[in-house]
């Protein structure tokens, strides 16, 4: 872990902070992405750190920085695709143009870094690329109209690299983060008011990021935390029937 170089994106708080300190905290050198430079250059003080700031909602300009980076940090052997934004609220009120940034965001932008990437990985035989989708993916969620969309395409893309690279010696690592505690998460809760969420189990940060670190350095499929929420995946189902029953209305605003 100590010479690998990790890229994070949406490094400046939340997950993406939690992860790139775990990273700098092991050695690895660490390329933070964000739009907000002042939080990057903190959370990278005293590590291997080399800071980005980019909007990854640009199409056309999202993975201008991956030369430079490379340049000051070497090849990219970690990717981790954790940039993301959230809207909540009733379908029928949403901002178009916001929705349509979030999937620029959440969706477009880690599947043209990992296309961007993938071929110097492929061709040195190794790598790893780390999706970070939601258990909105697995379980929809009333009142994530763009949220859910873009996180299910994001996992079923990355499900499916994982098979297809299977043998080359790049791995993908997919993670299914259920509540955890986050400005972005609290500010979802109080949108939804009252009702059965404020009683869901919710994680931490800091132990999402040592699990991601850990399913990187093992090599395993996926991360699905905290790890109650595993049973979505296998009963999809139910979990669909009880998310359309148990969640509230949405509150304006």
């Amino acid at each position: 872990m100590h010479e690998v170089h990790v890229v994070v994106t949406g490094a400046s708080r939340g997950i993406g902070a939690a992860m790139a300190r775990r990273w700098l905290s092991l050695g690895a050198r660490v390329t933070l992405v964000a739009r907000q430079v002042a939080a990057l250059e903190e959370i990278a003080s005293g590590g291997k750190g080399f800071v980005i700031g980019a909007d990854l909602s640009a199409p056309d300009s999202g993975t201008d920085w991956v030369d430079a980076a490379e340049a000051a940090m070497g090849p990219i052997d970690v990717l981790v695709n954790n940039a993301g934004v959230q809207l909540v609220g009733p379908t029928v009120e949403a901002d178009v143009t916001e929705g349509e940034r979030l999937l620029r965001v959440d969706l477009l932008a880690p599947m043209r870094l990992t296309r961007r990437v993938l071929p110097s990985m492929l061709a040195r035989g190794r790598g790893t690329i780390v999706d970070v989708a939601s258990m909105a993916a697995l379980a929809p969620t009333p009142g994530m109209f763009y949220y859910n969309a873009a996180k299910a395409g994001l996992a079923a893309a990355s499900e499916a690299l994982r098979g297809e690279l299977r043998g080359t010696g790049v791995h993908v690592v997919t993670v299914y983060p259920g509540p955890v505690d986050t400005e972005m998460a609290q500010r979802a809760l109080a949108k939804a008011g009252d009702g059965a969420a404020r009683h869901l189990p919710m994680g931490d940060v800091d132990t999402l990021a040592r699990k991601v670190t850990a399913a990187v350095d093992d090599r395993r499929d996926r991360v699905i935390y905290p790890a109650s929420y595993g049973l979505a995946r296998h009963f999809p189902q139910v979990t669909r029937w009880l998310m359309d029953r148990l969640t509230p209305p949405f509150r304006g605003g």
